[in-house]
């Protein structure tokens, strides 16, 4: 994507469909007058006095206890510099929103027009009780000091500046594991930090804290080594003055176990790094470029154990691994201030979390067989599940044991619980998709090319990193289409129309033709129905010239369908191929079948749909909880639509007794599980969160994703064809740009697993 186009679709993303990217939310009734009285007024005098009366009220009534403020002047913004505080909001709103969605804190915006400290900090010590916690940000050095110093000496909320403490949370895990990992003790070490930044300082401090001894570290500003005989340092830079005669990088460098680079790009040549110790540790966290190339780096070094800023290396140092999980277990407890014993704990539990068993949905989402503890994995994924189960507490258990907590947890199974309730797995399962498509990228065709929003999916998918796409259509259609949006990427284009196909053309209809010679196919019917897309598209799937197709924005359902049926077919055993859709609620994603393909399925078809779906939670990284739909509970009605459902439960029992399945169930008793528990403790579901559910006929399961969809909000991802011989999707009739991507991803992982399976079996 060329500069000025990027630069286009950032500004239309923030400015489109609503301008930003946060907003508040009602979570309390407002439809009635009555629901308006006692939201304002009179009813809202009630808790007003109750909180007069005793002050700490406001965290039962209020939700302050859940907001944190995300607060800059503006001094250092991301890689911009001083760009004052209007211009740093985005930036700001962008923290909000990742507060939100990985640890559900309500981050609220606050940009403050002075540079004063003085200034800056009454500021927010007069609005701090609006907030359970405020969040430093992007606020320049020296200052940035001495703001969160008299912040939290002044303030009984916790106080925390990310830039400093994220980075150096995050990578002292990193760094311990690392350690580990080279058999190496950190008390030994000699250390070399390039960068004397708020992040730079606060990370050696934390090192300190587990070790490090002062004397083996060498830092670096942009004057050179920090030298004892150095004029006018600061006291911050003055704690970490070497009193070695050395003036540069290089010399720093020779014999040092560890590089932590916190400056900027290239700095770090291979000779300096050959020249370090065995096993070294370089952790270059410039961004967006590091301060060494990760592949210069590893080629330089076998031995090396390397993290980055990026997300396309692996170990990559994020502090989203932290800042939303040390203030959520922060709030949950009341603390008064966020301490180093708490930032200790939140790195413990991070370096611990790495050496335990990975869940398979984080290897999916990475595209790993299997991510186990060693040099190329030394920190967490930020996708990891885990993390919000696992860091808060740590955090949490931290302030109560050191004297700061004032609402101590006691039930620490039930605290668990509600974190991973909060977590939700909605919009994680986009990322999580879009992540793995890209680790693999496979040809995908788009069959109806000719379409705007087609080649606009297939532009989002190519530039993306997700699929490379095979555009069918009426090439001079399809360019006009292309630098309409301006898509500059040579691209594959292909118009089955046209006398450059003709070889191929008649290729894939002998292949046709001889697939159906028993089904009343002729060879001239094979001929003609290669000049249509869809067959043309399925054929070149089948014959393996791409790995997978989307098709059916423009055309009914069953007409999409139909070639596909006839070209690609169903998979060897499957009787009956079917359709997934993945609806993305504040649940969590639920997966509903078959939503798109068999009217009236019988009791054998309805149990094999349900083990198809199965596979497709499973491959998407969850495990199956699945209640097989009825207007009936257990056996309460022996109408033939009911006793359907039951029948296919027992064969499902029967056969595959490891699924955790039951039915025939009401919905909201598969859903409501404290419904189900006290009504049905009997069955398979009992005290278990339901994620898929197989519907009786195909308008009960049309009806619900669709009403799901335009009622609740609810984004999806389908429909996913099952059963298929080959990675083929079709989309429902007129999807947005949005869903086509998705499906092109669901279309790349679904021709992953079976690259996978292929060379499973080769290799038995």
């Amino acid at each position: 994507m060329s500069k000025e186009k990027n630069k286009r679709e950032a500004l239309k993303y923030h400015a489109e469909p609503q301008p930003g990217k946060i907003k508040i939310v009602p979570t309390k009734p407002y439809a009635t007058q009555r629901d308006l009285a006692l939201a304002y007024s009179p009813g809202v005098a009630e808790p007003c006095l109750e909180i007069d009366k005793n002050p700490e009220d406001v965290y039962k009534y209020t939700a302050k206890g859940n907001i944190v403020a995300v607060i800059s002047n503006g001094t250092a913004v991301l890689g911009l510099g001083d760009i004052g505080p209007l211009a740093s909001k985005p930036v700001m709103e962008g923290k909000s929103l990742l507060f939100k969605i990985f640890a559900d804190i309500d981050g609220i915006d606050v940009e403050l027009d002075t540079k004063d400290v003085d200034k800056f900090v009454e500021t927010v010590k007069t609005i701090a009780p609006t907030f359970g916690g405020i969040n430093l940000e992007d606020i320049k050095a020296p200052e940035a000091f001495e703001i969160e110093r008299r912040l939290k000496e002044e303030l009984d909320i916790p106080v925390m500046h990310d830039d400093q403490h994220g980075t150096a949370i995050i990578s002292a895990a990193a760094l311990l594991n690392a350690l580990e990992i080279a058999n190496k003790k950190i008390e030994k070490v000699r250390i070399v930090v390039s960068g004397a930044g708020a992040a730079a300082i606060s990370c050696t401090k934390l090192y300190k804290a587990f070790g490090a001894v002062a004397e083996n570290i060498v830092m670096l500003d942009s004057k050179g080594i920090i030298r004892k005989d150095r004029e006018n340092l600061s006291a911050e830079k003055e704690e970490f003055a070497t009193s070695r005669k050395i003036d540069t990088l290089e010399q720093a460098m020779k014999n040092a176990d560890v590089f932590i680079g916190l400056s900027k790009a290239d700095i770090l040549s291979p000779e300096a790094l050959k020249s370090m110790a065995k096993s070294p540790i370089v952790f270059a966290m410039a961004n967006p470029n590091p301060e060494i190339k990760y592949s210069l780096a590893c080629k330089s070094r076998k031995d090396i154990i390397m993290a980055t800023g990026r997300s396309d290396h692996p170990n990559q140092v994020n502090n989203v691994l932290g800042f939303p999980y040390i203030f959520r277990g922060a709030l949950d407890v009341r603390a008064k201030s966020i301490n180093e014993e708490m930032k200790m704990a939140a790195v413990i539990a991070l370096a611990e979390l790495a050496k335990a068993p990975v869940p398979e949905q984080v290897n999916i989402a990475y595209g790993e067989t299997r991510l186990t503890f060693g040099k190329d994995y030394i920190i967490p994924k930020p996708f990891d599940p885990r993390l919000i189960a696992v860091v808060p507490p740590a955090v949490a258990k931290a302030a109560m044991d050191s004297g700061i907590a004032q609402y101590p947890i006691t039930d620490w199974e039930h605290y668990k619980e509600e974190l991973l309730q909060r977590s939700g797995d909605d919009n994680k399962v986009m990322r999580l998709l879009m992540t793995r498509a890209k680790a693999s990228p496979k040809k995908i065709v788009f069959s109806e090319a000719d379409q705007l929003d087609v080649v606009k999916a297939a532009q989002v998918a190519f530039e993306e990193g997700i699929a490379t796409p095979v555009l069918l259509g009426n090439k001079k259609r399809i360019l006009a289409l292309k630098k309409e949006l301006e898509f500059d990427a040579e691209v594959e284009i292909i118009d089955p129309l046209s006398p450059a196909s003709e070889a191929t053309r008649n290729r894939y209809a002998e292949r046709y033709w001889n697939n159906r010679t028993r089904m009343g196919s002729t060879l001239y019917n094979a001929k003609s129905k290669m000049r249509q897309r869809s067959y043309f598209g399925s054929m070149m799937v089948l014959e393996g010239d791409a790995d997978g197709m989307i098709s059916g924005y423009a055309m009914a359902y069953p007409r999409a369908v139909k070639p596909v049926f006839e070209v690609i077919g169903r998979s060897s055993g499957v009787t009956r191929a079917a359709s997934v859709h993945i609806m993305i609620t504040k649940r969590g994603p639920i997966f509903l079948a078959d939503t798109s393909i068999n009217i009236d399925p019988s009791a054998e078809e309805i149990a094999e749909i349900a083990l198809m779906t199965a596979n497709v939670a499973t491959n998407f990284g969850f495990n199956p909880v699945m209640a097989l739909l009825s207007y009936a509970n257990f056996g309460s009605s022996t109408h033939p639509h009911a006793t359907k459902v039951k029948k296919a439960v027992d064969i499902l029992h029967s056969r595959n007794p490891e699924l955790v399945v039951d039915g025939e169930i009401q919905t909201d008793f598969a859903l409501n599980r404290s419904l189900h528990e006290s009504q049905f403790p009997f069955s398979k579901l009992a005290g278990k969160k339901v994620n898929t559910l197989i519907f009786p006929n195909l308008e009960s399961a049309n009806i619900t994703y669709k009403l799901l969809k335009e009622l609740n909000n609810a984004g999806s991802i389908g429909p996913i064809m099952v059963g298929l011989r080959r990675a083929v999707h079709i989309l429902q009739l007129g999807a947005s740009v949005e869903e086509m991507v998705n499906m092109t991803a669901v279309a790349v992982i679904d021709a992953q697993e079976r690259e996978k399976r292929k060379k499973a079996k080769m290799g038995k």
